[in-house]
Protein backbone atom coordinates (compact mmCIF):
# COMPACT_ATOMS: atom_id res chain seq x y z
CA UNK A 1 0.00 0.00 0.00
CA UNK A 2 1.46 3.57 -0.72
CA UNK A 3 0.36 7.15 0.05
CA UNK A 4 -1.41 9.17 -2.66
CA UNK A 5 -2.26 12.86 -2.38
CA UNK A 6 -4.60 14.53 -4.27
CA UNK A 7 -5.98 17.97 -4.17
CA UNK A 8 -5.59 21.42 -5.26
CA UNK A 9 -4.78 24.99 -3.56
CA UNK A 10 -4.43 28.12 -3.97
CA UNK A 11 -1.33 27.31 -5.77
CA UNK A 12 -2.96 25.56 -8.28
CA UNK A 13 -6.32 27.10 -8.27
CA UNK A 14 -8.29 30.54 -7.85
CA UNK A 15 -10.02 31.88 -5.04
CA UNK A 16 -13.10 31.14 -7.13
CA UNK A 17 -12.68 27.87 -7.95
CA UNK A 18 -11.68 27.08 -4.51
CA UNK A 19 -14.90 28.65 -3.22
CA UNK A 20 -16.71 26.67 -5.73
CA UNK A 21 -15.36 23.32 -4.74
CA UNK A 22 -15.64 23.90 -0.73
CA UNK A 23 -16.80 21.14 1.55
CA UNK A 24 -19.06 21.46 4.67
CA UNK A 25 -17.85 19.14 7.36
CA UNK A 26 -21.09 16.51 6.41
CA UNK A 27 -19.82 16.61 2.81
CA UNK A 28 -15.80 15.48 4.18
CA UNK A 29 -17.25 13.22 6.47
CA UNK A 30 -19.90 11.80 3.23
CA UNK A 31 -16.02 12.05 1.24
CA UNK A 32 -13.97 10.07 3.91
CA UNK A 33 -16.66 7.34 4.04
CA UNK A 34 -17.19 6.81 0.24
CA UNK A 35 -13.22 7.25 -0.07
CA UNK A 36 -12.43 4.16 1.95
CA UNK A 37 -15.40 2.50 0.31
CA UNK A 38 -13.39 2.57 -3.13
CA UNK A 39 -11.57 -0.40 -4.30
CA UNK A 40 -8.21 1.51 -4.73
CA UNK A 41 -7.94 2.74 -1.20
CA UNK A 42 -7.49 1.56 2.24
CA UNK A 43 -7.81 4.68 4.37
CA UNK A 44 -8.88 8.61 3.80
CA UNK A 45 -8.26 11.85 5.29
CA UNK A 46 -9.58 15.25 3.84
CA UNK A 47 -7.85 18.45 4.99
CA UNK A 48 -10.10 21.23 3.77
CA UNK A 49 -9.56 25.02 4.90
CA UNK A 50 -9.99 28.00 3.37
CA UNK A 51 -7.69 28.16 0.54
CA UNK A 52 -7.03 23.84 0.65
CA UNK A 53 -9.30 20.88 -0.28
CA UNK A 54 -6.88 17.83 -0.25
CA UNK A 55 -7.69 14.01 -0.15
CA UNK A 56 -4.61 11.47 1.24
CA UNK A 57 -5.41 7.74 1.15
CA UNK A 58 -3.84 4.66 1.64
CA UNK A 59 -3.98 2.97 -2.04
CA UNK A 60 -2.90 -0.24 -3.79
CA UNK A 61 -2.71 0.97 -7.39
CA UNK A 62 -1.37 4.39 -8.33
CA UNK A 63 -3.26 5.13 -11.40
CA UNK A 64 -6.88 3.77 -10.15
CA UNK A 65 -6.06 5.04 -6.87
CA UNK A 66 -5.51 8.80 -9.15
CA UNK A 67 -8.72 8.35 -11.25
CA UNK A 68 -10.72 7.20 -7.78
CA UNK A 69 -9.67 10.10 -5.81
CA UNK A 70 -10.26 12.85 -8.51
CA UNK A 71 -14.12 11.07 -9.28
CA UNK A 72 -14.74 11.66 -5.36
CA UNK A 73 -13.46 14.98 -5.16
CA UNK A 74 -15.44 16.10 -8.27
CA UNK A 75 -18.25 14.37 -6.94
CA UNK A 76 -18.40 15.87 -3.39
CA UNK A 77 -17.54 19.53 -4.20
CA UNK A 78 -20.14 19.92 -7.19
CA UNK A 79 -17.58 20.75 -9.48
CA UNK A 80 -17.29 19.08 -12.61
CA UNK A 81 -14.55 16.51 -13.20
CA UNK A 82 -13.11 17.77 -16.83
CA UNK A 83 -13.31 21.50 -14.79
CA UNK A 84 -12.04 20.69 -11.61
CA UNK A 85 -8.92 18.32 -13.16
CA UNK A 86 -6.82 21.24 -14.89
CA UNK A 87 -6.49 22.42 -10.90
CA UNK A 88 -5.83 19.23 -9.11
CA UNK A 89 -2.20 17.87 -7.75
CA UNK A 90 -0.95 14.55 -7.68
CA UNK A 91 1.53 13.71 -4.99
CA UNK A 92 2.69 10.03 -4.47
CA UNK A 93 4.50 8.23 -2.07
CA UNK A 94 7.78 10.45 -0.68
CA UNK A 95 6.69 13.37 -2.19
CA UNK A 96 3.20 13.01 -0.78
CA UNK A 97 4.98 12.65 3.10
CA UNK A 98 6.92 15.95 1.65
CA UNK A 99 4.04 17.97 0.60
CA UNK A 100 2.33 17.45 4.08
CA UNK A 101 5.21 17.96 6.08
CA UNK A 102 5.57 21.48 4.15
CA UNK A 103 2.17 22.20 4.83
CA UNK A 104 2.51 21.23 7.96
CA UNK A 105 5.67 23.77 7.79
CA UNK A 106 3.58 26.48 6.63
CA UNK A 107 5.58 26.83 3.54
CA UNK A 108 3.22 25.96 1.64
CA UNK A 109 0.26 28.22 3.12
CA UNK A 110 -0.59 31.62 1.60
CA UNK A 111 0.79 33.42 4.25
CA UNK A 112 4.21 31.70 4.88
CA UNK A 113 4.81 30.63 8.32
CA UNK A 114 1.85 30.37 9.63
CA UNK A 115 0.83 28.15 12.47
CA UNK A 116 -3.01 27.86 11.99
CA UNK A 117 -2.73 25.05 9.73
CA UNK A 118 -1.57 22.61 12.64
CA UNK A 119 -4.89 22.97 14.59
CA UNK A 120 -6.38 22.51 10.78
CA UNK A 121 -3.99 19.33 10.37
CA UNK A 122 -5.59 18.01 14.34
CA UNK A 123 -9.39 18.76 13.08
CA UNK A 124 -8.42 16.79 9.83
CA UNK A 125 -6.99 13.65 11.64
CA UNK A 126 -9.75 13.71 14.72
CA UNK A 127 -12.09 13.45 11.86
CA UNK A 128 -10.94 10.70 9.96
CA UNK A 129 -10.73 8.79 13.01
CA UNK A 130 -14.31 9.54 14.19
CA UNK A 131 -15.29 8.03 10.97
CA UNK A 132 -13.06 4.73 11.30
CA UNK A 133 -10.79 6.03 8.19
CA UNK A 134 -7.28 7.15 8.86
CA UNK A 135 -5.37 3.33 9.55
CA UNK A 136 -2.11 3.13 10.98
CA UNK A 137 -0.37 4.88 7.85
CA UNK A 138 -2.81 8.19 7.80
CA UNK A 139 -2.22 8.11 11.86
CA UNK A 140 1.15 7.99 11.19
CA UNK A 141 1.51 10.19 8.89
CA UNK A 142 -0.87 13.22 10.81
CA UNK A 143 0.60 12.55 14.02
CA UNK A 144 4.31 13.06 12.48
CA UNK A 145 3.19 15.77 10.81
CA UNK A 146 1.88 17.89 13.61
CA UNK A 147 5.61 17.44 15.20
CA UNK A 148 7.42 18.28 12.23
CA UNK A 149 4.90 21.55 12.24
CA UNK A 150 6.26 22.21 15.88
CA UNK A 151 9.73 21.50 15.60
CA UNK A 152 10.02 24.04 12.71
CA UNK A 153 8.01 26.70 14.73
CA UNK A 154 10.41 25.92 17.53
CA UNK A 155 13.56 25.26 15.67
CA UNK A 156 13.85 28.34 13.67
CA UNK A 157 12.33 31.79 13.08
CA UNK A 158 9.54 30.77 10.90
CA UNK A 159 7.12 32.40 12.13
CA UNK A 160 8.82 36.03 11.05
CA UNK A 161 8.56 34.95 7.22
CA UNK A 162 4.53 35.03 7.94
CA UNK A 163 1.99 36.08 10.24
CA UNK A 164 -1.45 33.83 10.43
CA UNK A 165 -3.80 34.52 8.17
CA UNK A 166 -5.98 36.13 10.76
CA UNK A 167 -2.96 39.07 11.95
CA UNK A 168 -2.03 39.30 8.09
CA UNK A 169 -5.94 40.30 7.09
CA UNK A 170 -5.55 42.76 10.16
CA UNK A 171 -2.56 44.64 8.87
CA UNK A 172 -4.13 44.52 5.18
CA UNK A 173 -7.41 46.84 6.94
CA UNK A 174 -4.94 48.35 8.82
CA UNK A 175 -3.00 50.27 5.91
CA UNK A 176 0.47 50.41 7.23
CA UNK A 177 -0.75 51.89 10.12
CA UNK A 178 0.47 48.94 12.91
CA UNK A 179 -2.57 46.99 14.06
CA UNK A 180 -2.04 47.89 18.01
CA UNK A 181 -2.46 51.43 17.16
CA UNK A 182 -5.36 50.26 14.29
CA UNK A 183 -7.35 48.53 16.67
CA UNK A 184 -7.17 50.10 20.12
CA UNK A 185 -10.48 51.32 21.28
CA UNK A 186 -12.44 49.65 18.14
CA UNK A 187 -15.21 47.24 18.30
CA UNK A 188 -15.48 44.38 16.82
CA UNK A 189 -18.02 41.74 15.96
CA UNK A 190 -16.64 38.13 14.74
CA UNK A 191 -19.22 36.32 13.24
CA UNK A 192 -18.43 32.46 13.55
CA UNK A 193 -17.14 30.72 16.76
CA UNK A 194 -14.63 28.02 15.52
CA UNK A 195 -11.00 27.82 15.29
CA UNK A 196 -10.30 30.60 12.98
CA UNK A 197 -12.97 32.97 14.41
CA UNK A 198 -11.61 31.99 18.24
CA UNK A 199 -7.86 33.51 17.20
CA UNK A 200 -9.88 36.06 15.01
CA UNK A 201 -11.04 37.23 18.44
CA UNK A 202 -8.02 36.27 20.73
CA UNK A 203 -5.90 38.49 18.16
CA UNK A 204 -7.83 41.55 17.87
CA UNK A 205 -8.27 41.30 22.40
CA UNK A 206 -4.50 41.44 22.60
CA UNK A 207 -4.25 43.84 19.62
CA UNK A 208 -6.28 46.12 22.24
CA UNK A 209 -10.00 46.35 20.74
CA UNK A 210 -12.35 47.84 23.40
CA UNK A 211 -14.95 45.16 22.97
CA UNK A 212 -15.58 42.10 21.16
CA UNK A 213 -18.94 40.78 20.29
CA UNK A 214 -18.78 37.17 18.83
CA UNK A 215 -22.41 36.05 16.94
CA UNK A 216 -22.86 32.79 16.17
CA UNK A 217 -25.91 30.18 15.37
CA UNK A 218 -25.25 27.64 18.17
CA UNK A 219 -25.26 29.94 21.37
CA UNK A 220 -23.07 27.34 23.45
CA UNK A 221 -20.36 27.88 21.09
CA UNK A 222 -20.44 31.55 21.68
CA UNK A 223 -20.50 31.81 24.88
CA UNK A 224 -17.51 29.74 25.52
CA UNK A 225 -15.59 31.61 23.34
CA UNK A 226 -16.60 34.91 25.54
CA UNK A 227 -15.58 32.84 28.54
CA UNK A 228 -11.98 32.19 27.19
CA UNK A 229 -11.42 36.18 26.30
CA UNK A 230 -12.77 37.82 29.45
CA UNK A 231 -11.01 34.95 31.89
CA UNK A 232 -7.80 35.10 30.08
CA UNK A 233 -4.75 37.10 31.80
CA UNK A 234 -3.30 38.55 28.51
CA UNK A 235 -6.74 40.92 27.86
CA UNK A 236 -9.17 42.93 29.64
CA UNK A 237 -11.62 43.11 26.71
CA UNK A 238 -15.35 43.26 27.41
CA UNK A 239 -16.90 40.68 25.51
CA UNK A 240 -20.31 39.22 24.95
CA UNK A 241 -22.48 36.66 22.81
CA UNK A 242 -25.56 37.63 20.69
CA UNK A 243 -27.51 35.88 18.38
CA UNK A 244 -26.67 35.74 14.43
CA UNK A 245 -30.24 37.66 14.42
CA UNK A 246 -28.57 40.59 16.07
CA UNK A 247 -25.79 40.85 13.24
CA UNK A 248 -27.75 43.72 11.39
CA UNK A 249 -28.07 45.70 14.42
CA UNK A 250 -24.36 45.06 15.72
CA UNK A 251 -23.41 46.52 12.44
CA UNK A 252 -24.34 49.62 13.22
CA UNK A 253 -22.13 49.83 16.37
CA UNK A 254 -19.09 47.60 15.21
CA UNK A 255 -16.02 49.25 13.65
CA UNK A 256 -14.05 46.25 12.50
CA UNK A 257 -16.03 42.81 11.48
CA UNK A 258 -14.64 39.39 11.23
CA UNK A 259 -16.44 37.02 9.26
CA UNK A 260 -15.68 33.37 9.31
CA UNK A 261 -18.57 30.07 9.47
CA UNK A 262 -19.26 27.00 7.47
CA UNK A 263 -22.19 28.91 5.65
CA UNK A 264 -22.75 27.89 1.89
CA UNK A 265 -24.41 30.80 1.29
CA UNK A 266 -23.15 34.95 2.12
CA UNK A 267 -23.55 36.08 5.49
CA UNK A 268 -23.64 39.77 5.12
CA UNK A 269 -24.96 41.01 2.09
CA UNK A 270 -24.06 44.39 0.57
CA UNK A 271 -27.43 45.91 1.29
CA UNK A 272 -26.60 44.60 4.94
CA UNK A 273 -23.65 46.48 5.14
CA UNK A 274 -25.31 49.46 3.71
CA UNK A 275 -27.68 49.27 6.22
CA UNK A 276 -25.12 49.10 8.99
CA UNK A 277 -22.67 52.08 7.73
CA UNK A 278 -26.04 53.89 7.22
CA UNK A 279 -27.44 52.97 10.62
CA UNK A 280 -24.41 53.96 12.51
CA UNK A 281 -24.63 56.77 15.63
CA UNK A 282 -22.88 60.05 14.16
CA UNK A 283 -21.99 61.12 10.86
CA UNK A 284 -22.13 58.59 8.58
CA UNK A 285 -21.41 58.10 4.85
CA UNK A 286 -24.28 58.00 2.56
CA UNK A 287 -24.92 54.72 0.78
CA UNK A 288 -26.58 54.93 -2.44
CA UNK A 289 -26.30 51.23 -3.73
CA UNK A 290 -27.46 52.27 -6.99
CA UNK A 291 -24.70 54.67 -7.93
CA UNK A 292 -22.47 51.66 -6.38
CA UNK A 293 -24.00 49.47 -9.16
CA UNK A 294 -23.44 52.16 -11.81
CA UNK A 295 -19.75 52.97 -10.48
CA UNK A 296 -19.46 48.98 -10.82
CA UNK A 297 -20.67 49.34 -14.52
CA UNK A 298 -18.55 52.21 -16.09
CA UNK A 299 -15.28 50.27 -14.31
CA UNK A 300 -16.23 46.44 -16.24
CA UNK A 301 -17.63 49.20 -19.19
CA UNK A 302 -14.78 49.69 -22.48
CA UNK A 303 -13.43 53.23 -21.82
CA UNK A 304 -15.22 55.36 -23.95
CA UNK A 305 -14.17 56.85 -27.40
CA UNK A 306 -14.99 60.51 -28.61
CA UNK A 307 -17.35 60.16 -31.40
CA UNK A 308 -16.23 61.36 -34.88
CA UNK A 309 -19.79 63.41 -35.51
CA UNK A 310 -19.34 64.98 -31.70
CA UNK A 311 -19.03 69.21 -32.85
CA UNK A 312 -16.36 71.33 -31.35
CA UNK A 313 -16.83 75.15 -31.33
CA UNK A 314 -13.98 77.45 -29.88
CA UNK A 315 -14.94 79.47 -26.98
CA UNK A 316 -12.17 82.32 -28.87
CA UNK A 317 -11.55 84.06 -25.50
CA UNK A 318 -10.25 81.01 -23.86
CA UNK A 319 -7.78 80.33 -26.46
CA UNK A 320 -4.00 80.43 -24.77
CA UNK A 321 -1.65 82.54 -27.01
CA UNK A 322 0.74 80.84 -29.52
CA UNK A 323 -2.36 79.04 -30.93
CA UNK A 324 -0.65 77.14 -33.62
CA UNK A 325 -0.51 73.45 -34.98
CA UNK A 326 -1.42 72.46 -31.55
CA UNK A 327 -4.76 74.58 -32.50
CA UNK A 328 -5.87 71.54 -34.16
CA UNK A 329 -6.82 70.23 -31.25
CA UNK A 330 -9.24 72.63 -30.32
CA UNK A 331 -10.56 73.29 -33.88
CA UNK A 332 -11.42 69.36 -34.65
CA UNK A 333 -15.01 68.77 -35.26
CA UNK A 334 -15.67 72.29 -36.91
CA UNK A 335 -17.57 71.87 -40.03
CA UNK A 336 -15.96 74.31 -43.16
CA UNK A 337 -17.91 77.43 -42.71
CA UNK A 338 -17.11 77.52 -39.44
CA UNK A 339 -12.85 76.87 -39.65
CA UNK A 340 -13.41 79.33 -42.71
CA UNK A 341 -14.18 82.37 -40.36
CA UNK A 342 -11.19 80.93 -37.62
CA UNK A 343 -8.79 80.90 -40.41
CA UNK A 344 -9.74 84.67 -40.98
CA UNK A 345 -9.42 85.29 -37.99
CA UNK A 346 -6.36 83.69 -37.53
CA UNK A 347 -4.93 85.40 -40.40
CA UNK A 348 -5.84 88.53 -38.90
CA UNK A 349 -3.71 88.39 -35.67
CA UNK A 350 -6.66 88.26 -33.50
CA UNK A 351 -4.65 86.34 -30.95
CA UNK A 352 -1.28 87.53 -29.83
CA UNK A 353 0.92 84.61 -30.93
CA UNK A 354 4.28 83.21 -28.67
CA UNK A 355 5.83 80.24 -30.85
CA UNK A 356 7.96 82.29 -33.05
CA UNK A 357 10.61 79.68 -31.90
CA UNK A 358 8.58 77.25 -32.83
CA UNK A 359 8.67 78.77 -36.57
CA UNK A 360 4.87 78.88 -36.26
CA UNK A 361 3.36 82.49 -36.73
CA UNK A 362 0.25 83.65 -38.56
CA UNK A 363 0.79 82.71 -41.99
CA UNK A 364 1.71 79.32 -40.74
CA UNK A 365 -1.39 79.38 -38.45
CA UNK A 366 -3.78 80.42 -41.67
CA UNK A 367 -1.74 77.68 -43.51
CA UNK A 368 -3.15 75.14 -41.13
CA UNK A 369 -6.93 76.28 -40.77
CA UNK A 370 -6.67 76.51 -44.36
CA UNK A 371 -5.82 72.97 -44.74
CA UNK A 372 -8.33 71.64 -42.29
CA UNK A 373 -10.88 73.99 -44.19
CA UNK A 374 -10.03 72.13 -47.78
CA UNK A 375 -10.37 68.71 -45.73
CA UNK A 376 -13.81 69.34 -44.01
CA UNK A 377 -15.24 70.69 -47.07
CA UNK A 378 -14.10 67.14 -48.86
CA UNK A 379 -15.23 64.66 -45.87
CA UNK A 380 -17.80 67.46 -44.16
CA UNK A 381 -16.05 67.63 -40.64
CA UNK A 382 -13.06 67.38 -39.10
CA UNK A 383 -12.35 64.00 -36.87
CA UNK A 384 -12.42 64.70 -33.57
CA UNK A 385 -8.90 63.98 -32.36
CA UNK A 386 -8.83 65.23 -28.60
CA UNK A 387 -8.27 62.79 -25.99
CA UNK A 388 -11.31 62.81 -23.50
CA UNK A 389 -11.15 65.65 -20.64
CA UNK A 390 -10.22 63.80 -17.48
CA UNK A 391 -13.23 63.40 -15.16
CA UNK A 392 -12.57 64.46 -11.55
CA UNK A 393 -13.16 61.10 -9.13
CA UNK A 394 -14.26 62.14 -5.99
CA UNK A 395 -12.35 60.67 -3.36
CA UNK A 396 -13.86 58.13 -1.05
CA UNK A 397 -14.33 58.79 2.58
CA UNK A 398 -12.16 57.30 4.98
CA UNK A 399 -13.85 54.01 5.72
CA UNK A 400 -15.95 53.47 8.90
CA UNK A 401 -16.40 49.94 8.71
CA UNK A 402 -13.48 47.38 8.60
CA UNK A 403 -15.04 43.83 7.06
CA UNK A 404 -12.29 40.70 7.39
CA UNK A 405 -13.80 37.83 5.20
CA UNK A 406 -12.00 34.59 5.68
CA UNK A 407 -14.56 31.65 4.81
CA UNK A 408 -14.54 29.86 1.99
CA UNK A 409 -16.57 30.34 0.45
CA UNK A 410 -16.80 33.79 1.32
CA UNK A 411 -19.55 35.40 4.08
CA UNK A 412 -19.56 38.57 2.50
CA UNK A 413 -20.95 39.94 -0.36
CA UNK A 414 -17.71 41.24 -2.82
CA UNK A 415 -20.15 44.40 -3.76
CA UNK A 416 -19.60 45.63 -0.28
CA UNK A 417 -16.25 47.28 -0.87
CA UNK A 418 -17.86 49.18 -3.34
CA UNK A 419 -19.89 51.01 -0.72
CA UNK A 420 -18.43 54.64 0.52
CA UNK A 421 -17.06 54.15 4.41
CA UNK A 422 -16.24 50.51 3.75
CA UNK A 423 -13.04 48.52 3.46
CA UNK A 424 -12.97 44.58 3.02
CA UNK A 425 -10.48 42.10 3.16
CA UNK A 426 -11.14 39.01 1.49
CA UNK A 427 -9.19 35.71 0.49
CA UNK A 428 -8.63 36.54 -2.65
CA UNK A 429 -7.15 39.73 -1.75
CA UNK A 430 -4.76 38.05 0.52
CA UNK A 431 -3.90 35.87 -2.11
CA UNK A 432 -2.88 39.45 -4.30
CA UNK A 433 -1.46 40.76 -0.89
CA UNK A 434 0.67 38.46 -0.04
CA UNK A 435 2.19 36.91 -3.64
CA UNK A 436 5.32 39.54 -2.87
CA UNK A 437 5.50 38.79 0.43
CA UNK A 438 9.57 38.34 1.10
CA UNK A 439 10.39 35.12 2.54
CA UNK A 440 12.73 34.68 5.34
CA UNK A 441 15.75 33.35 5.12
CA UNK A 442 14.36 30.77 7.99
CA UNK A 443 12.64 29.06 5.20
CA UNK A 444 15.58 27.45 4.01
CA UNK A 445 16.36 26.39 7.47
CA UNK A 446 13.10 24.72 7.57
CA UNK A 447 13.12 23.00 4.04
CA UNK A 448 16.15 21.23 5.46
CA UNK A 449 13.95 20.06 8.68
CA UNK A 450 11.46 18.90 6.32
CA UNK A 451 13.58 17.16 3.97
CA UNK A 452 15.28 15.17 6.83
CA UNK A 453 12.02 14.19 8.32
CA UNK A 454 10.74 13.04 5.02
CA UNK A 455 14.06 10.87 5.18
CA UNK A 456 13.19 9.54 8.35
CA UNK A 457 9.29 8.68 8.30
CA UNK A 458 9.99 6.86 5.11
CA UNK A 459 12.73 4.59 6.54
CA UNK A 460 10.47 4.31 9.43
CA UNK A 461 7.74 3.16 7.35
CA UNK A 462 10.27 0.54 5.27
CA UNK A 463 11.11 -0.74 9.00
CA UNK A 464 7.65 -1.28 10.24
CA UNK A 465 6.61 -2.73 7.28
CA UNK A 466 9.37 -5.48 7.72
CA UNK A 467 8.38 -5.86 10.67
CA UNK A 468 5.55 -8.48 10.99
CA UNK A 469 7.84 -10.89 8.56
CA UNK A 470 10.64 -10.58 11.71
CA UNK A 471 8.05 -11.25 14.29
CA UNK A 472 6.62 -14.19 12.36
CA UNK A 473 10.12 -15.81 11.86
CA UNK A 474 10.76 -15.56 15.30
CA UNK A 475 7.32 -16.99 15.93
CA UNK A 476 8.10 -20.21 13.87
CA UNK A 477 11.59 -20.30 15.52
CA UNK A 478 9.84 -20.26 19.00
CA UNK A 479 7.66 -23.55 17.80
CA UNK A 480 10.31 -25.04 16.20
CA UNK A 481 11.96 -25.08 19.58
CA UNK A 482 8.97 -25.80 21.42
CA UNK A 483 8.25 -28.94 19.29
CA UNK A 484 11.94 -29.97 18.98
CA UNK A 485 11.32 -29.25 23.54
CA UNK A 486 8.56 -31.84 23.12
CA UNK A 487 9.78 -34.75 21.63
CA UNK A 488 13.04 -34.99 23.50
CA UNK A 489 10.27 -34.91 26.58
CA UNK A 490 9.35 -38.48 24.68
CA UNK A 491 12.46 -39.82 24.08
CA UNK A 492 13.87 -38.84 27.91
CA UNK A 493 10.59 -39.01 30.41
CA UNK A 494 12.67 -39.16 33.13
CA UNK A 495 15.02 -35.81 32.69
CA UNK A 496 14.46 -33.49 35.75
CA UNK A 497 13.04 -29.88 35.21
CA UNK A 498 16.52 -28.24 36.11
CA UNK A 499 17.91 -29.96 33.42
CA UNK A 500 14.92 -29.46 31.14
CA UNK A 501 14.90 -25.76 31.71
CA UNK A 502 18.73 -25.76 31.22
CA UNK A 503 18.23 -27.77 27.89
CA UNK A 504 15.52 -25.29 26.45
CA UNK A 505 17.47 -22.27 27.30
CA UNK A 506 20.41 -23.62 25.82
CA UNK A 507 18.97 -24.19 22.26
CA UNK A 508 16.53 -20.41 22.55
CA UNK A 509 20.04 -18.99 22.65
CA UNK A 510 21.16 -20.67 19.89
CA UNK A 511 18.07 -19.98 17.59
CA UNK A 512 18.38 -16.18 19.06
CA UNK A 513 21.94 -16.15 18.19
CA UNK A 514 21.40 -17.57 14.68
CA UNK A 515 18.43 -15.32 14.18
CA UNK A 516 19.62 -11.81 15.41
CA UNK A 517 22.34 -10.81 13.06
CA UNK A 518 19.96 -11.57 9.80
CA UNK A 519 17.14 -9.78 11.39
CA UNK A 520 18.60 -6.68 12.57
CA UNK A 521 20.60 -6.35 9.38
CA UNK A 522 17.41 -6.94 7.13
CA UNK A 523 15.59 -4.11 9.00
CA UNK A 524 18.59 -1.80 8.33
CA UNK A 525 18.40 -2.74 4.90
CA UNK A 526 15.03 -2.69 4.75
CA UNK A 527 14.81 0.76 6.10
CA UNK A 528 16.90 2.09 2.94
CA UNK A 529 15.04 3.32 0.09
CA UNK A 530 14.02 0.63 -2.50
CA UNK A 531 14.41 -1.66 0.51
CA UNK A 532 10.85 -2.78 0.38
CA UNK A 533 12.02 -5.88 -1.14
CA UNK A 534 13.69 -7.34 1.95
CA UNK A 535 10.22 -8.28 3.38
CA UNK A 536 9.57 -10.82 0.73
CA UNK A 537 12.78 -12.18 0.63
CA UNK A 538 12.59 -13.48 4.09
CA UNK A 539 9.44 -14.93 3.67
CA UNK A 540 10.71 -16.82 0.98
CA UNK A 541 13.88 -18.08 2.39
CA UNK A 542 12.25 -19.47 5.57
CA UNK A 543 8.87 -20.43 3.91
CA UNK A 544 7.00 -17.89 6.14
CA UNK A 545 2.90 -18.16 5.87
CA UNK A 546 1.51 -15.42 4.48
CA UNK A 547 -1.60 -15.90 6.22
CA UNK A 548 0.85 -15.65 9.41
CA UNK A 549 2.56 -12.65 8.94
CA UNK A 550 -0.80 -10.80 7.62
CA UNK A 551 -2.04 -11.87 11.43
CA UNK A 552 0.85 -10.29 13.24
CA UNK A 553 0.05 -7.31 10.81
CA UNK A 554 -3.20 -6.74 11.61
CA UNK A 555 -2.73 -7.18 15.37
CA UNK A 556 0.13 -4.53 15.39
CA UNK A 557 -2.40 -2.31 13.60
CA UNK A 558 -5.03 -3.09 16.30
CA UNK A 559 -3.04 -2.31 19.33
CA UNK A 560 -1.84 0.96 17.55
CA UNK A 561 -4.99 2.04 16.38
CA UNK A 562 -6.53 1.78 20.21
CA UNK A 563 -4.04 3.75 21.02
CA UNK A 564 -3.89 6.66 18.79
CA UNK A 565 -7.61 6.85 17.94
CA UNK A 566 -7.78 8.24 21.77
CA UNK A 567 -7.07 11.59 19.57
CA UNK A 568 -4.31 13.06 18.19
CA UNK A 569 -1.22 14.48 20.19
Amino acid sequence: MSLLVVGLSHRSASVSVLERASLSVEAQTKLLQDTVAAEPASEGAVLATCNRIELYADVDKFHAGVAELSTLLAQHSGVGLEELTPYLYVHYEDRAVHHMFSVACGLDSMVVGEGQILGQIKDSLARAQETHTAGRLLNDLFQQALRVGKRAHSETGIDRAGQSLVTFGLEQLALGTPVETWARGKKALVIGAGSMSSLSAATLARAGVAEVVVANRTPDRAERLVRILTEGDDTDVTARAVPMTSVPFELTRADVVVSCTGATGLVLTADMVAAGVEGRVGTAPVVDLDAVAEEDARESAPPAQPSAEDGCPVDLPTVRPGFSVMGEAAVAGMDAATLEQHGAWAAGSAVDRRDAARGTGPEADAEVIGALAAAASAIGRIPERRRPEPVDVPQRPEPVLFLLDLAMPRDVDAAAHRLPGVRLVDIESLAEASADAPMAADVDQVRRIVSDEVAAFGAAQRAAHITPTVVALRTMAADVVAGEMARLEGRLPGLDDKHRAEITQTVRRVVDKLLHAPTVRVKQLAAEPGGTGYADALRTLFDLDPETVASVSRAEESTEMNAENRGPG
